[in-house]
């Protein structure tokens, strides 16, 4: 054999990749998130027991008490438990992608995201269809939720849980790319539940879901700028304004930023080259 044969079998390059592959590699890596979230009732159930704890009992107690003057997007008085269920609807989104995170490190753990980077597919790809994945988990954890409010007596506009799509998509695709962008920095499962703590409870709290911000103002200026500077209190305010068939701009604007940043971020942390996968070792070998 010539050494120019030899020298073109040496430069050949794998065939590109197509659309239908691209297809079937998303195809794929949505149908076993699908099989892992069939699996693993426990973890809808949970997911749908923490907001309706709120709605049950903290919300039904406090309904009259803490009932809310006329305020966009609402057009009439509205009762406690109202107002706090584009909250809770976000508390949902906001769990579902720290587990999605969770699932991330046991593969990692496992060997499984090793498998899955050094594919040939790119890696932002590959993420990015991890989190369409978790964002789909999302929003049916979310209708469901909003299925049982509405058997509660919480009603939004028939229209508005069809416009409330779009805003449960992106949110949900925010949360879970910082979910996922935390994840690349935990290094085992057993330091997962203190991540959590430290990030999800300071993000629900200081935030709109429980309470407008104009109350906040009211008695903390210093909790009002905390809250206004939080990336959750833009995802209950899109989630709201949209279950009402309105659009906030601002909320939007942020969030798709925010998760423009985060899944950036995320891809970085998780290249095994340059982000934080080689400096802990994490990277393939």
């Amino acid at each position: 054999m010539s050494d120019i044969t030899l020298d073109r079998l040496g430069a050949a390059e794998p065939p590109a990749l197509t659309a239908m592959d691209y297809l079937t590699c998303l195809r794929g890596i949505m149908w076993r998130e699908a099989l892992r979230f069939l699996h693993q009732r426990e973890r809808f159930v949970s997911a749908l027991v923490r907001p309706l704890v709120w709605l049950f009992i903290f919300a039904s107690g406090f309904r009259q008490t803490l009932g809310l003057p006329i305020m966009p997007p609402y057009e009439t008085y509205i009762l406690y438990d109202t107002y706090v269920t584009p909250g809770l609807i976000a508390m949902i989104q906001l769990f579902n992608g720290m587990q999605s995170s969770l699932s991330m490190v046991y593969d990692r753990e496992m060997g499984n995201m090793r498998m899955l980077l050094v594919s040939p597919f790119p890696r932002w790809f590959l993420l990015v269809s991890k989190l369409l994945a978790s964002t789909a988990v999302s929003i049916l954890q979310a209708y469901a939720y909003m299925f049982i409010a509405y058997l509660w007596g919480v009603k939004a506009p028939g229209i508005g849980y069809i416009t409330v799509l779009p805003a449960l998509a992106l949110c949900g695709f925010m949360l879970g790319a910082l979910g996922m962008l935390l994840s690349s920095a935990i290094k085992q499962l057993e330091n997962f539940a203190g991540i959590m703590n430290f990030v999800i409870f300071p993000m629900f709290f200081a935030s709109s879901a429980l309470y407008p911000l104009w109350q906040v103002e009211q008695n903390s200026p210093l909790v009002y700028t905390i809250a206004s500077l939080n990336p959750f209190t833009y995802v209950v305010e899109l989630i709201r304004f949209a279950l009402y068939c309105q659009m906030n701009w601002l909320a939007a604007a942020v969030v798709a930023g925010c998760a423009l940043v985060f899944t950036g971020a995320a891809v970085v942390a998780y290249d095994p080259g340059r982000g934080l996968m080689v400096r802990r070792g994490g990277g393939p070998a």
